[in-house]
């Protein structure tokens, strides 16, 4: 008996090929590049294959992209629909070959949506349509363990209803996707002759357009001004800040007034409220959780996150991480995971501190995932030696685990309120009086105390400082990666998988830039543009009500093609309203192209001259990209430098420190960003030659 045992990845295949085989030790095999694993178990022979992800992809049967609307849409091999995915094709071909040798199929991808898709589709074209008859593995974790136990407990069948709802979301994906960015691109180019790609879809849009409404607010926000007190009260000779009573005065006449009389004066103790409170343990990480928690931290992208947490995954080291559950298994043994984490030497004493307690009870979340568990270590240790992202965020995820164990942190707060001439002061101290399980997930918490002296009702206290300032109001905070992943979490709009490569999307297509999401011209004229001929392509409510259909698919309430015909009777109307605005809509995009491609080019303004922009320009005789003034032009300047010919250059957005010229972010592919001064002969770059 042969089994063929179909994994997503390479890695992957690896490890439940050596987890599978009785010995641990089976054999590598290759068909051309593509690698494959020998394994035997239970006097049965496993042929472990790995794909590179989704071998097959969903396309318009009309091949040509300068024809819309297309709805009639087929799942074909992605090397005949993505020029980058030459290789897809050999891997196709050796599986269909293993195929042909097997008696039983088994499927061990990743059991999530994209997963069983995924299987599915390889299954069905690749390994002439076993997809009825094929097996399924189920796991949460790549430990030999529970991938043995997995094997020895196959489904009998795959995940179908979960499956229908993932070539729903393809084809809606591409619907709507392939038809919106083709109106827009088509519109573009024949308006201007020029090709420039771009984008939009069912998530796409909604979220380009939480942005741009926040941008709209700040550019028509007004600073109104305000007025703060500022007090300062010496106390056992201590100096201590305190708040007066209106966080905000209205008027610099009324701030002055209360300065004047509180100024110099001694203030009463009026009451002194002391409050005890117990702070519940964190809950365990989901996938979004996690993602936010790594950005406040580390500053790493949603989308880093979670092709750092696949590594782990796939290291062992970690659970599944695409999830949306806030729990942890009953199933696993969570003292053995920290008897394994304490052969880590910076985790000893921590997990000692757990396994001496009696139960183990975890803190948990309202976050149900019934396909996995939260995100957990799973008490292997790194078999290589982890990059820096990599151990940040393993170590980040090992002190979560453990302190959702933890006691609840006992915290003190106190409250004392001042009064002089009539005016109300407060003065607050706090304190950590049982750290519970803050000691476990330190570094990553912190928290100052404000210890104050014994206090009485009644006592004085001298006021040694107090003074006014003016402030004015500030327009709303722009959306970075992590709130708007948090925004589309909220509003209930893609999935636990495509959130950060959506935001992504956004920013590669020069929609948005810098860590502060900053809307262009170009993000401002596509939701302009949509807004104006098909808003309901904008909408939220309209790509929940989709979310919605595909979630009922999955639990048999709906029918795939039901949802989908439903889908396109709503995008016909909108198409044929872009087609008949094609000029219009190609005048304001491209447009919007050329201000966004300008001001990219842009770097700052000209020392030399000083009323010059330097500007990222090509010879038109060498070819060669360098920095010149666009006072050339006019023959006022010749300022110029020299840039490297390879990678992406960007405006860094500050001046050098050393001359005064601006910075550039200089970016080649699969290396660390670089920042540098444009001058050549910097003083800089002569003490400090690279």
């Amino acid at each position: 008996m042969k089994a063929l045992l179909l994994c997503e990845k390479p890695s992957a295949a690896r490890r439940i090929a050596r987890a599978l085989d009785e010995e641990g030790k089976p054999a590598e095999r290759k068909i051309g590049r593509v690698p494959y694993y020998e394994a035997e178990r239970d006097g049965k022979m496993l042929i472990v294959v790995p794909a590179l992800g989704h071998l097959y992809t969903v396309a318009p049967k009309v091949r040509d992209r300068n024809v819309y609307p297309v709805f009639d849409f087929e799942w074909v091999p992605r090397h005949l629909a993505e020029r980058d995915a030459k290789e897809i094709g050999e891997w196709i071909e050796a599986i269909s070959l293993l195929s042909k040798g097997a008696d039983e199929f088994i499927l061990a991808t990743d059991y999530d949506i994209e997963g069983a898709t995924l299987g599915y589709t390889i299954l069905k074209y690749a390994c002439g349509g076993k997809e009825k008859e094929a097996k399924r593995m189920k796991f949460s974790t790549l430990t030999t363990s529970e991938l043995r136990e997995s094997y020895a407990s196959l489904l009998r069948s795959i995940e179908f209803p979960m499956i229908e709802a993932g070539i729903c979301r393809h084809l809606l994906d591409a619907i709507y996707g392939i038809n919106l960015s083709r109106a827009m691109t088509i519109a573009a180019k024949r308006w201007s002759g020029k090709y420039a790609t771009l984008s939009t879809g069912r998530v796409q849009g909604p979220t380009l357009k939480f942005l741009t409404d926040r941008e709209r607010q700040i550019s028509c926000f007004v600073p109104v001004p305000f007025w703060r007190i500022n007090a300062k009260v010496e106390m056992d000779g201590q100096i201590f800040d305190v708040e007066y009573e209106q966080k905000t005065i209205k008027t610099q006449a009324e701030a002055a007034r209360i300065v004047e009389e509180c100024r110099g004066k001694r203030g009463r103790i009026e009451k002194v409220e002391v409050r005890e409170f117990r702070q519940k343990p964190p809950v365990p990480f989901d996938l979004g959780a996690l993602q936010r928690e790594a950005y406040s931290l580390f500053k790493y992208t949603p989308r880093r996150t979670a092709n750092i947490a696949e590594r782990l995954y796939l290291e062992a080291l970690i659970s599944y991480p695409r999830t949306s559950s806030q729990r942890l298994p009953r199933t696993i043994d969570y003292r053995a995971i920290l008897k394994s984490l304490r052969r880590e030497p910076k985790y000893r004493e921590l997990s000692e501190v757990l396994l001496d307690k009696e139960t183990l009870t975890p803190n948990e979340g309202k976050g149900y995932d019934p396909a996995h568990p939260a995100v957990y270590p799973t008490g292997n240790l790194p078999e290589r030696r982890l990059s820096v992202p990599e151990r940040r965020l393993w170590d980040l995820i090992v002190r979560r685990f453990m302190a959702v164990f933890g006691d609840p942190a006992v915290k003190q707060s106190v409250r004392v309120s001042i009064a002089v001439d009539g005016h109300i002061f407060y003065l607050r101290g706090r304190r950590v009086l049982e750290e519970g399980w803050m000691l476990f997930y330190r570094p990553y918490i912190q928290v100052e105390d404000v210890i104050l002296p014994p206090l009485e009702e009644g006592q004085t206290v001298n006021f040694k400082e107090v003074s006014w300032e003016k402030g004015f109001t500030k327009p709303p905070a722009r959306y970075n990666p992590s709130s708007l992943l948090k925004r589309m979490e909220d509003e209930g709009i893609g999935t636990k998988a495509t959130r950060a490569e959506i935001i992504d999307t956004l920013y590669t297509r020069g929609y948005v830039s810098g860590e502060r999401a900053v809307v262009s011209e170009l993000g401002l004229d596509v939701i302009d543009i949509l807004s104006r001929y098909c808003p309901e392509v904008i909408s939220v409510e309209f790509t929940r009500d989709l979310e919605r259909s595909m979630e009922m698919i999955q639990n048999g309430g709906e029918r795939m093609e039901a949802v989908i015909e439903k889908a396109i009777e709503r995008l016909r109307p909108v198409l044929l309203r872009l087609k008949e605005n094609e000029k219009q809509i190609g005048r304001e995009l491209s447009e919007a192209i050329r201000k966004t491609q300008m001001k990219k080019r842009m770097l700052g303004g000209c020392p030399v001259c000083g009323t010059g922009q330097l500007i990222i320009l090509r010879s038109r005789k060498s070819g060669k990209r360098f920095v010149g003034c666009t006072n050339f032009f006019k023959g006022l300047c010749k300022t110029s430098f020299p840039l490297p010919q390879r990678g992406i250059l960007t405006p860094a957005g500050r001046a050098c420190g050393e001359c005064g010229f601006p910075m550039i972010r200089f970016k080649l592919k699969g290396r660390r960003p670089l920042t540098f001064c444009v001058n050549s002969n910097c003083p800089g770059k002569k003490r400090n030659p690279r």
